[in-house]
Parts: structure tokens; C-alpha cells; sequence
């Protein structure tokens, strides 16, 4: 699944559809009749809170996407080219087409409906109005593993498997610890450790923590430390896989050692 960095840089670049009505259809049918509300209206603004992407199209309202396992937005130069008839929802200027394929989520949303997605979400670490008070001090209370922790949205937005066994990583801290047994060190930089893994993949347009000269020339089998890896490519250890949170988790013995929940 999509983490939140994909969304907040599809956000960034959707945002090239503003300045003028778009052209919204919905070949496949299923979001019919929301496209017919947006067809001819204003993009105002695009923005993403963790994985969601909210599209502010007047007068219509917003467009909620979430994309799910196997949902992704396509970007065409030709806007007067046929989408795929699989296409949930074609937003075009005449400038550019953009196309979107198998989400889980494609609504219409007045403000309400946006208050209510928005409020069940946890802060973002890519937004600069997160509240990291929140954050922290719902980890401080929290008895559940960090790893089980890091990926409810509710408690923290945008957080995926990848950034979860990343940040640990980092951070050296074992995935099972209960999320209050980190001190206040290392509760803050695991959030920064967060905020600026994450800020770096937007820019990179994909998630790469390991060094060298040249980051976004590593094969993706490559990029991450311990995520998917046989070995840490930290100090070569056999990466140890386990299940946290109902998802696999990844983690290196050596640098991120099993405290016994101290």
C-alpha cells in the first residue's frame, strides 16, 4: 500500500490542474455520478493527511481518494487520449490528464464529510500543522508494541510498513517495545527520524535510507536497511521477520536489540 509520502507528492503535482476548470468523467462507471458534480469546476487546492488525498474542487466539494493495495493516479501530456476504461475518475485540463485507477476510496465529500475523515486521523509528520504534543504523548501512554503503534493512523497519519521498520531501525529500538517504555529521547527522535525519512521520500519519489553518493541510483531490491533485506546493511546481521500488528515486521538483532519490553 501506498505510504503517506506517495500521497503528499501526488498532491504536489495534481496541484498543476489548478487555474482553470478541469474535465471529470468516470469511464468505468462506478464514480459516475461524482464526476458529473466536479465536470467544469475550479481545483482550489490539493492536499494529502496521511494516506488520504483530498482534492478541493468548487463548487462541487472534495474529492477523497484513497488508494488502497492497487490504486494509482496515471499522468497523461494528451488530455484528448482515451483513458483505460478501468478508470475510476479523469481529471483534465487542456493541458494534461490525469487518471485514476483501482482505489479503494474515490467520494465526494462536503466539509463536513471532510471533518469527519480528517478527525479520526492521527497527526501527519509531513504536515506543518501536525501536533507532535499529540503524538507524543500518546505514545507515553500507550502500552501497545511501537511497531503495532506506527501503523494506526489514528495515532500517527502516513506511516506504512516500510517506514515503520525503517524508523525503528534508526532509532534502534526493538518493534515489540511497548510504545510507553521509550523515554522522552527517544520518543522525540523517533518522530524526527519520521518526519525527515518521510520529507525525503516525497522529494525522492521513492523511499531509499541507505547512504552513498549517489541514493536514487540503488536498485529498489537495495534501497532500505533492514526492510525486505537478508542482512542489516548496517553492521550484516541476518534480519530477523516477525509478525507485529498483524503485518510482517523487520527488524536487525544487533542494532535493535530485544529488551524485554524495559
Amino acid at each position: 500500500m501506498p505510504e503517506g509520502h506517495t500521497v503528499h507528492r501526488l498532491a504536489r503535482d495534481l496541484a498543476e490542474l489548478s487555474g482553470g476548470p478541469v474535465a471529470a468523467r468516470s469511464p468505468q462507471g462506478r464514480f459516475a455520478e461524482g464526476a458529473a458534480a466536479v465536470d467544469g469546476a475550479v481545483l482550489r487546492g490539493a492536499d494529502a493527511v496521511g494516506k488520504h488525498l483530498l482534492l478541493d474542487l468548487l463548487p462541487a466539494g472534495v474529492v477523497h481518494v484513497h488508494l488502497g493495495m492497487r490504486g494509482i493516479f496515471l499522468r497523461g501530456d494528451d488530455p484528448g487520449r482515451d483513458p483505460m476504461p478501468q478508470t475510476r475518475l479523469r481529471l483534465a485540463s487542456d493541458r494534461v490528464a490525469w487518471d485514476l485507477v483501482a482505489p479503494s476510496t474515490c467520494e465526494l465529500l462536503d466539509e463536513a464529510g471532510v471533518a469527519i475523515l480528517t478527525d479520526r486521523l492521527g497527526p501527519d509528520p509531513l504536515r506543518l500543522d501536525a501536533d507532535v504534543g499529540r503524538v507524543l504523548s500518546s505514545w507515553a501512554a500507550d502500552g501497545r508494541p511501537i511497531g503495532t503503534v506506527l501503523l494506526d493512523q489514528a495515532v500517527v497519519a502516513g506511516v506504512g510498513n516500510v517506514f515503520r521498520a525503517e524508523a525503528l531501525h534508526a532509532v534502534g529500538i526493538h518493534p515489540t517495545r511497548p510504545a510507553r517504555n521509550l523515554d522522552e529521547e527517544q520518543r522525540h527522535r523517533l518522530w524526527e527520524v519520521l518526519r525527515t525519512m518521510m520529507a525525503t521520500a516525497v522529494e525522492d519519489g521513492r523511499i531509499v535510507t541507505v547512504d552513498g553518493p549517489d541514493r536514487l541510483s540503488v536498485p529498489e531490491a537495495e534501497a532500505r536497511r533492514v526492510y525486505k533485506q537478508e542482512h542489516c546493511r548496517d553492521c550484516g546481521a541476518p534480519v530477523v521477520v516477525s509478525q507485529v500488528g498483524g503485518r510482517t515486521a523487520y527488524h536487525c538483532p544487533v542494532e535493535q536489540p530485544d529488551d524485554g519490553g524495559a
